[in-house]
């Protein structure tokens, strides 16, 4: 049934191309005595049994969709009886009569079985029934017309379940062929949305870390104003302005990260939307917000930069960032050193970041998690550093204070950045 629906097309409705098929083979048949020259031997004139037969041989195909078996009988039983009544000239008769739309009644009726109906009523149809329907046409021929009234029927009724049977096998190929298409169509966008899921998680941390880094100046900016109030009005008040600046530039980011993990149709479809990304030329503007905090920071760069794949520049800006928020939060004002050394001899980047040890009595107690490399934000880290290629190594300096210390490799000379 469902084959037949894709031969005839989803534009027209089968039981309207069933309808029309009926109609006309009606037609032809009631037409049929015109065609036929008159004063042929042995043909009965046309009469209201006539006519009764000949809507039971035709109007049956309207109906075919729903009863297959019952209407390929009744064709058929229909289509005997006219001829053993002598009210159709015999398939192969003795002045030669071309086959007529009574036969082709049954070969469409046949036709249609064959391509509506499955393989085990197909295969009784042609293994049965067009057997029994040739045999019947042959004992109704003339003595000296059966083997060929046989044959002529038989060849008939085959082709037609022959082509039926083609028909139905292009229909299950090419609906085969649309159903895998659709799945890979369905397949494609579950990946893109995928990607776009994965993309915006991906942003939402790198924002993540912007934020937090600088909510964490904030709150030492914060203190140190609170600190200097008395003895020093104007630093208290220049360093007002630089939290109000940070605090700016946070709910910015704030904005972004609420832009980027909106769940509309439209933003689901823009994952490029992502704010620049920084990279090691971005860390002395880093280290000149860090010493506006009140931390102490000497930078030093040796040796002669080198170009990085753009996941490595992220992951030496994200590693020395999160090592001085690690630093303003648990170690409070002490001197750090950052060091960028590019040692293009042995193929690496040697990024560290060391402090001194506490600065500030009341700071806040460095967390012990953090020391042994377990802290979310070493995590981080040390996810980061795999990421680019590279290792990681935490832990307190054996003459007090904490180094975090991060290798990367430098791109051979033929890789593209």
């Amino acid at each position: 049934m469902k084959a037949m629906e894709s031969v005839t097309g989803h534009r027209v409705p089968t039981a309207v191309t069933d309808t029309g098929l009926a109609l006309l083979l009606a037609g032809g048949c009631l037409a049929l005595p015109s065609l036929i020259p008159d004063g042929e031997p042995g043909l009965r004139a046309p009469d209201p049994r006539w006519v009764v037969l000949v809507l039971v041989l035709t109007l049956p195909l309207a109906l075919h969709r729903r009863f297959p078996v019952w209407v390929l009988l009744t064709t058929a039983a229909a289509a005997a009886s006219l001829q053993g009544l002598s009210y159709v000239p015999q398939l192969a008769g003795p002045e030669g009569t071309s086959i007529g739309p009574t036969y082709l009644s049954v070969a469409a009726a046949v036709f249609l079985t064959a391509v509506r109906c499955s393989a085990r009523t197909a295969t009784a149809v042609v293994a049965v029934f067009v057997p029994g329907a040739a045999l019947t046409e042959a004992l109704l021929a003339p003595a000296g017309h059966r083997i060929a009234a046989f044959l002529t029927e038989a060849v008939l009724l085959v082709a037609a379940w022959a082509l039926g049977r083609l028909t139905r096998a292009r229909a299950a190929i090419r609906d085969q062929a649309l159903e895998r298409a659709a799945f890979l169509e369905r397949e494609q966008a579950a990946d893109a949305r995928a990607a776009v899921m994965e993309e915006r998680a991906r942003i939402a941390r790198e924002l993540h870390d912007i934020v937090a880094h600088n909510v964490s100046l904030m709150v030492v900016q914060t203190i140190a104003a609170d600190r200097v109030q008395d003895r020093d009005g104007a630093k208290a008040h220049e360093l007002h302005g630089t939290i109000e600046k940070t605090g700016r530039a946070a709910v910015t980011e704030l904005r972004r990260l609420l832009d980027v993990l909106r769940t509309d149709e439209d933003a689901s479809g823009e994952p490029s939307r992502e704010p620049p990304q920084p990279t090691v030329e971005a860390l002395p503007a880093l280290v000149e917000s860090v010493r506006a905090a009140g931390l102490v920071v000497d930078f030093d760069v040796k040796g002669s930069p080198v170009d990085l794949p753009a996941g490595s520049h992220l992951a030496v800006y994200r590693v020395v960032q999160e090592a001085l928020t690690n630093t303003l939060k648990h170690a409070g004002r002490t001197r750090t050193g950052v060091t960028l050394a590019w040692e293009t001899e042995q193929g690496r980047l040697n990024v560290r970041v060391c402090d001194d040890g506490r600065g500030d009595e009341e700071a806040t107690p460095r967390v012990p998690a953090a020391a042994n490399g377990g802290g979310h934000g070493l995590v981080g880290m040390r996810e980061r550093v795999t990421a680019a290629g590279g290792s990681l190594h935490t832990g307190p300096r054996p003459g007090g204070g904490y180094c975090v210390h991060a290798l990367f490799p430098l791109p051979l000379p033929g890789d593209a950045a």
